[in-house]
């Protein structure tokens, strides 16, 4: 499962819009702009799971920033939903009978949150060759055949979940952690190499070089002492993933927001 996210999302919220109370209609999903996985959204991409959707009589999940595990971030759900030319067009009632719902449809209102997001799985998806004005040819993932899985606002989209990581990890560095920790570090570590080893491998097939052995990252390393990295073999990431989109891959493509959540949790000395 993959998941997306996007600016400039909010066209209406409220009745100063035209919409009722706790109203809110979103752009979630644009069509054809190339994201940095190098994902291209095709028209005619929802189509048939709109279609699916509609048959099976439930609702769309209206989610705050996939945060499907919380079930006070369920903050409504999706009344209408069409596919226009500029993209996936949503509109949604939020559940004002709660602060979280309330809370997020005044950031909406006040358009303090402006982005949207999605989350989906891949139906239909080919690597496509482009020719930029310049001539320079380059490769893009079309999307074309999506099941959607639910919709929703989020505050910031995934281009930003790096800078997130580096500020946790700075706040971390040098600080005493306890033993139980370790697992969890190990864990963000193969998150982190994950999401390397993808953005890597999409910039090498966009430039047309060929896979490097040395940029394996689950390639045998040694020290200068000649003695093998302590990383046990379960550790490294599977360098498999070269011939993969950031879409085709959910455990890479999610790397970042793993990584991010495994280091928000990791308790420190004193905690």
């Amino acid at each position: 499962m993959g998941t997306k996210d996007f600016r400039a999302a909010v066209k209406a919220a409220g009745k100063d819009d035209g919409l009722g109370d706790g109203q809110v209609k979103m752009v979630v999903s644009v069509f054809g702009n190339v994201d940095s996985h190098g994902d291209i959204v095709m028209p005619g991409a929802f189509a048939d799971t709109l279609k699916a959707w509609k048959a099976s009589g439930d609702p769309i999940p209206f989610i705050w920033s996939h945060q499907w595990g919380d079930p006070f971030s369920h903050i409504g759900a999706v009344t209408e939903a069409k596919e226009t030319a500029q993209g996936l067009e949503v509109t949604a009632q939020l559940d004002l009978s709660f602060a979280k719902g309330k809370q997020v449809f005044a950031l909406l209102k006040g358009r303090r949150v402006t982005q949207a997001s999605f989350g989906y799985t891949i139906d239909d998806a080919e690597w496509v060759e482009k020719t930029a004005e310049d001539g320079a040819k380059y490769e893009v993932y079309e999307l074309r055949k999506l099941s959607l899985i639910e919709c929703g606002p989020c505050l910031v989209g995934a281009n930003q979940e790096t800078e997130l990581l580096a500020a946790k990890a700075a706040e971390l560095r040098g600080r005493a952690l306890p033993a139980e920790t370790l697992p969890h570090l190990k864990a963000m570590r193969d998150s982190i190499d994950g999401a390397i080893a993808t953005a890597e491998a999409v910039a090498r097939k966009t430039s047309g070089d060929e896979p490097d052995a040395t940029d394996n990252p689950s390639a045998d390393q040694t020290d200068t002492s000649g003695q093998p990295d302590d990383r046990e073999a379960n550790d490294s990431p599977d360098d498999g993933q070269g011939e993969e989109s950031s879409a085709q891959s959910p455990s890479s493509k999610s790397a970042q927001v793993r990584a991010r959540l495994l280091l928000t949790s990791i308790p420190t000395e004193g905690d």
